[in-house]
């Protein structure tokens, strides 16, 4: 058999490949068996890239399953709850067997835990995640933040309004979160930790926290003032020092 030509000046001259030849490459260059395959980049698994992984749209999220151990936990206190709350209807000369109260104890239980659940939050996280970079130093005010809580010396609801201010230094909280700063707390208590979670997240030139509310301890029994409100407030750094600004904010809030 004959050898074939190893004439390559076809494929230097561009023309197309004579068809009765088989081809052989010019020489240097390597003969590829056709077999194998070409070599591909070799692909990395999301595990082996961090930054590329993806979180499955069906896995809770770090915030849900936080919920879901909260909700664990209430329902294992909530027997407890029910309970004392079936001792305190007996000891009012009710029966709780009773047909109208069979169910009273365990809907008390929880409702006394959706209104103590600030005992499970800080302040200082609900501002943390919503802190941002902001070339803005003039004073930022939220105003009439309606509120509800429960006085811890009664357990008797107090409710009213917050005002908020603070003048930012480089750095801002998104707005509804300070709204999400009330918590269970005596209301005194309640206004200075507003304002030291805010100074602690944000580092501003200064903050003031007001809070004007109705006590029901204060309106059910004891003195039993219908009108009366309880006016507490807080002011830190410039807000406290500068006589100025501190008028500035008050007068915000009454506008």
């Amino acid at each position: 058999m004959e050898a074939p030509s190893t004439d390559s000046s076809w494929y230097q001259n561009g023309d197309p490949r004579p068809l009765t030849e088989p081809f052989l490459p010019p020489s240097g260059l390597p003969l590829r068996d056709k077999r194998a395959p070409f070599p591909l980049r070799q692909l990395q698994s999301p595990q082996q890239h961090p930054s590329r992984r993806r979180r499955h749209p069906l896995l809770p999220t770090a915030d849900e399953e936080k919920e879901e151990e909260e909700e664990k936990e209430e329902g294992e206190r909530l027997p407890a709850l029910e309970a004392a709350y079936a001792s305190i209807l007996a000891g009012l000369g009710e029966d709780p067997a009773r047909q109208g109260l069979q169910r009273t104890p365990r809907r008390a239980a929880k409702a006394m835990q959706f209104l103590t659940k600030g005992y499970q939050e800080s302040v200082g996280e609900i501002l943390n995640d919503a802190v941002f970079d902001e070339d803005h130093d003039e004073m930022v005010i939220v105003k009439d933040i309606e509120m509800f809580s429960l006085c811890e010396h009664h357990l008797v609801p107090f409710f009213g309004k917050v005002h908020i201010g603070y003048l930012p230094r480089k750095k801002v909280v998104g707005l509804s979160k300070l709204a999400r700063t009330i918590i269970f707390l005596v209301q005194e208590r309640l206004t200075k930790q507003i304002a030291l979670a805010i100074t602690e997240a944000l580092k501003p030139v200064g903050v003031a926290v007001v809070i004007e509310a109705s006590h029901m301890c204060m309106i059910m029994r004891g003195v039993q003032k219908m009108n009366s409100k309880t006016v507490t407030s807080t002011m830190l750094g410039v807000l406290r020092e500068d006589p100025k600004t501190r008028e500035e904010f008050l007068a915000l809030i009454k506008s």
